[in-house]
């Protein structure tokens, strides 16, 4: 019951997504295969870090609205749980994320911060994207950086890919904003999403922002078959 529910919390879908895109982006960039196993399992440990501190933060909301998903905000988890799992995770995190270089590790690391911190600052308003953003462009650099038994063999990012990769959070803020419009305008929210929903339409904004988000993704593609990850 205790897995379960954290396993819940941990928004696994989102977690497994992210995690299984940049273990194939590793191995596209041409990382062996074990780095890539490694950037994997690290980001699935980040991104369940992420989705635990996020229902944290959330759960008076969650409990509002009565959002049974919700297993925090429902009082099937303990606030304490979680943060004992977030704690344990990190201590996990750490190593997994330098085990392919320190600097690489610090970028990495520092993504999943401002992720953290996007959490619980500016969110509500018009500013609600950076985090996104910032948390997005920190990843190429934990990819190029990246080398084995801790050290960074690599180089630094690409300016575009980076680039890219900022607005690929952005593209990705708004597809998942578009599924809490209703109880964001409820609470009084005024971040940009909400305000673009409001003018043009919860179906119209999940369409563009949908293929905004592919549309960068092609860019990805492109622009890294052409320049390449790192410099």
């Amino acid at each position: 019951m205790l897995f379960r529910s954290l396993l819940q919390a941990a928004h696994a879908k989102q977690a497994i997504t992210t995690a299984l895109a940049m273990g194939l982006v590793a191995e596209v960039a041409g990382r062996p295969a074990r780095e890539a196993g490694v950037v994997l399992i690290t980001v699935l440990v980040g991104q369940t870090i992420l989705g635990w501190h996020n229902d944290i933060v959330d759960r008076q909301r969650d409990q509002a609205h009565g959002l049974a998903g919700k297993p925090v905000g429902a009082g099937r988890l303990e606030v304490g749980t979680v943060w004992y799992a977030i704690v344990v995770a990190f201590l996990l995190l750490v190593p997994l994320a330098t085990t392919t270089g320190v600097r690489a590790g610090a970028y990495y690391l520092g993504s999943v911060a401002v992720a953290m911190l996007g959490n619980v600052v500016l969110r509500t308003g018009f500013f609600s994207w950076w985090s996104w953003a910032a948390s997005f462009a920190l990843l190429p650099a934990y990819l190029s950086w990246g080398g084995w038994g801790g050290k960074a063999v690599g180089n630094a990012p690409e300016p575009a890919i980076v680039v890219l990769a900022a607005l690929l959070g952005v593209g990705v803020h708004f597809m998942r904003a578009v599924w809490g419009l209703v109880a964001d305008h409820e609470d009084g929210w005024t971040y940009l999403p909400l305000k673009l929903g409001l003018k043009l339409g919860a179906t119209r904004l999940l369409a563009l922002s949908t293929l905004f988000t592919v549309g960068v993704v092609v860019a990805l593609v492109v622009v890294g078959s052409r320049v390449g990850l790192s410099r």
